[in-house]
């Protein structure tokens, strides 16, 4: 009982204590976070109207709240009574088996920093890196985040983008969409070519500038191949794609064109 007692006694110093410095380093971290938030709020609003860069103003913004994060703990640490100094020493020392533990993160940083000097990609691009094709959804400090054709969400690590080989389809504005049209053998080719160039050019989503082109490719086996070529804006590559192929199929049969398919020709024998 007695023992009890004491240890009851020696709560309520320990709560008298440290209670107060308890309540005071969770409220400095409730009003800090509130603070930090609006920091971070107000300068997300201040590069804005400075039209930065959306992809330097999210990475600047989420490196910015992690750096007021790390230093609001520190205080509430410093609050609850523990030296700051030996505190920070023992950081570095973490910090410094962390940092090798984790290289492939700080690789991982070092290419999210290189990617927002050099620019090889902004959010909204649509690029091909690391075996994914995508659209540019995000660049964190440590990922790239790209949506697939497919609606997929894939994350790629920053080190892996800043040094791979990185295709950018939007960069220049304009992509080139590759399709193949064969024709048989004894059809016409200038014609051929005239009604594939006339698809092309009736398509309010092709360029006129670049021309597109049509162009012989092949003599295949069983039919002549054609090169057609239209250019397009980045964002309606699919619909000219697939609105291409069905428009030369029916523009074809319209003029009379044969497209060759294989036939399976049946040979009776008599008995």
């Amino acid at each position: 009982m007695e023992k009890a007692q004491e240890w009851f006694d020696y709560g309520i110093e320990l709560a008298k204590e440290f209670g107060p410095k308890l309540v005071t380093a969770l409220i400095i971290y409730i009003v800090g976070m509130w603070v930090v938030k609006r920091i971070i709020g107000g300068t997300r609003k201040v590069m804005s109207k400075s039209k930065y860069d959306e992809s330097l103003q999210k990475f600047l913004l989420n490196l910015f709240s992690w750096a007021l994060k790390v230093f609001l703990i520190i205080i509430v640490i410093s609050r609850l009574g523990v030296d700051v100094t030996t505190f920070a020493a023992v950081i570095a020392a973490a910090g410094l088996a962390v940092g090798l533990a984790l290289q492939g993160s700080l690789s991982n940083f070092a290419g999210g920093v290189l990617i927002m000097i050099f620019k090889p990609y902004k959010i909204g691009d649509l690029v091909e890196a690391q075996g994914v094709l995508g659209n540019v959804k995000a660049i964190e400090i440590f990922t790239t985040k790209l949506v697939t054709p497919q609606n997929k969400l894939a994350i790629v690590p920053n080190g892996a983008m800043a040094n791979g080989n990185i295709i950018n389809y939007t960069a220049e504005g304009k992509m080139r969409v590759d399709t193949v049209i064969g024709v048989g053998y004894g059809e016409d080719i200038k014609k051929t070519k005239e009604v594939l160039l006339n698809v092309l050019t009736s398509n309010p989503k092709v360029l006129q500038d670049p021309a597109p082109s049509v162009n012989v490719m092949e003599l295949a086996d069983s039919s002549v191949n054609f090169a057609v070529r239209p250019f397009c804006k980045p964002e309606d590559y699919w619909d000219v794609y697939f609105s291409t192929y069905e428009n030369c199929k029916l523009a074809l049969d319209e003029a009379g064109i044969e497209i060759p398919y294989p036939h399976q020709v049946e040979i009776h024998k008599e008995a």
